[in-house]
């Protein structure tokens, strides 16, 4: 089955910054949806510049696995696309935030808490740890992976207690964070994955590419059972009140 991908990219850093532009020529975006050049993927791409934001009913409608990716203009989301996103989350979208796509309008509606975090600048090394060995979005890696240099993320992380705690990373300073956690919110499943600062070149890696690809199979809808929502009418014949 051919599983219909949208890599939405806020798409700032690339234009603002030359040294993002030179890591990234393609865009952070561009990065992404290269990892999921497989047969099995059918891949477009959507950034915050484009009519509504390049995420209208329309493309929502044709994607099956939304993968984020957002920074410093998660504000700028018009609420309207935001609850488009949440909406097809609910009737089955599976949803993968990454890095700071954390702090993005329709993770934090879906959460419903602040996503609030520590972090520090500075280049540390991070020890991905497997906490899920038997998880899906695990398959094909060893027990821990390292990115050389990254921004460091730290506990506490102000989320809902996840479905699946899948990574629990451990950095060069001493924190700890809950690096790749899984959620359901109605019919949608939802992989927040950690890594991804523009600032270094992770969406390169090979581990860090596997994981997305991992996940994304994992999140695509799954047929499920035929649900009737709203007033319906007796399966059974009701005596008269």
């Amino acid at each position: 089955m051919t599983i219909r991908v949208t890599v939405w990219n806020e798409n700032v850093h690339e234009r603002k910054e030359p040294d993002v532009a030179d890591r990234y020529p393609e865009g952070i975006h561009g990065a992404v949806a290269d990892a999921l050049n497989a047969d099995k993927y059918n891949v477009r791409t959507a950034t915050l510049q484009q009519p509504d934001h390049g995420l209208p009913e329309s493309v929502l409608n044709q994607t099956d696995v939304l993968v984020w990716w957002s920074h410093c203009a998660n504000d700028e989301v018009d609420d309207d696309v935001a609850d488009r996103v949440v909406k097809r989350v609910h009737d089955g979208m599976g949803f993968i935030p990454l890095h700071s796509g954390k702090n993005s309008k329709p993770f934090k509606r879906l959460m419903g808490t602040t996503c609030r975090i520590k972090y520090r600048h500075g280049g540390e090394t991070e020890r991905i740890w497997v906490s899920d060995p038997g998880h899906q979005i695990a398959d094909g890696l060893d027990e821990y992976f390292e990115i050389p240099s990254t921004e460091m993320y730290g506990e506490p992380f102000d989320i809902p207690e996840p479905d699946r705690t899948v990574f629990i990373s451990w950095f060069e300073g001493g924190e700890v964070f809950r690096s790749g956690v899984c959620y359901r919110r109605g019919r949608g499943s939802i992989f927040a994955f950690r890594p991804g600062h523009e600032e270094y070149p992770i969406f390169y890696q090979k581990e860090v590419r596997k994981v997305i690809r991992n996940a994304v199979d994992w999140a695509a809808p799954k047929e499920g059972a035929t649900v009737r929502w709203g007033e319906v009418d007796s399966i059974n014949q009701l005596e008269e009140q």
